[in-house]
Order: structure tokens, then C-alpha cells, then sequence
């Protein structure tokens, strides 16, 4: 049987860790803004390459438009960290983070909840 290859594996494995770790000492509950302060702080000390609020081009067939995508979070130069704090994950956000990776090139988004009891997350994978 062959192996699946996982995108990015170590790289999302760090930044879901983090998040867990956050999720189990603050809880739900907070806005989406206190965890992103508390993200960049453990980013920074786990040493993981990220820009925060990062702004991308968006191209439709190839042409850059005059919008641009405010990414949560772009880790590793590569990986679109969208951040919520709701009570639970709508399909809409999947699919707007699907179409932020269609339209900036990028391969893979994680799609974190910090609302609900556990943490929630999602790969979303550009094929």
C-alpha cells in the first residue's frame, strides 16, 4: 500500500500542537483577537516563520486583481492560518478558505476554532 504524503506534516503538526496547548489553558470563550495575540506570542517562542495579518495578491485566470486577502496568519511562508472563535465551524468557512488558496496559489490553509469546547481545526488542501 502506498504511503499518503501529507502536506506540510511537521510544520502543521507544530502549529496545531500550539494551538492545543492554547486552547486546553484558556478555554473557549475568548474573541478571535485574544488568541491571535496569544498565537504570535507562542509562534515567537516556538520559533515558527509567520507574518500576521498578511496581506496576499488575488489572481483570477492569471490576472493580480486590485483586492487583496488579509491572511490570520501566514506560517512558514506557505501555510494561511484563518482563525475563528465561534460555536461551531460553518461550510462557509471552509469554502472561503478554499477559495483564499485558489486565489493566492497557496497549498495548504488550517482553519482553527477556538470556540467550541475542544479545539477544532481543518486542513484545507489547494490541489
Amino acid at each position: 500500500m502506498m504511503e499518503e504524503k501529507i502536506l506540510y506534516k511537521e510544520e502543521s503538526y507544530k502549529i496545531i500542537g500550539i494551538c492545543m496547548n492554547i486552547h486546553s489553558v484558556m478555554g473557549n470563550g475568548f474573541l478571535e483577537a485574544v488568541y491571535s495575540e496569544v498565537l504570535e506570542k507562542e509562534f515567537k517562542k516556538n520559533n515558527i516563520p509567520f507574518e500576521k495579518e498578511k496581506k496576499l495578491e488575488i489572481f483570477f485566470n492569471g490576472e493580480k486583481l486590485s483586492k487583496t486577502y488579509r491572511a490570520d496568519f501566514l506560517c512558514f511562508d506557505e501555510i494561511i492560518i484563518e482563525l475563528k472563535s465561534v460555536n461551531f465551524l460553518h461550510e462557509n468557512f471552509s469554502k472561503q478558505l478554499q477559495n483564499y488558496l485558489k486565489a493566492t496559489n497557496k497549498k495548504l490553509g488550517i482553519l482553527i476554532n477556538f470556540g467550541e469546547k475542544s479545539l477544532n481545526y481543518k486542513r484545507i488542501i489547494n490541489l
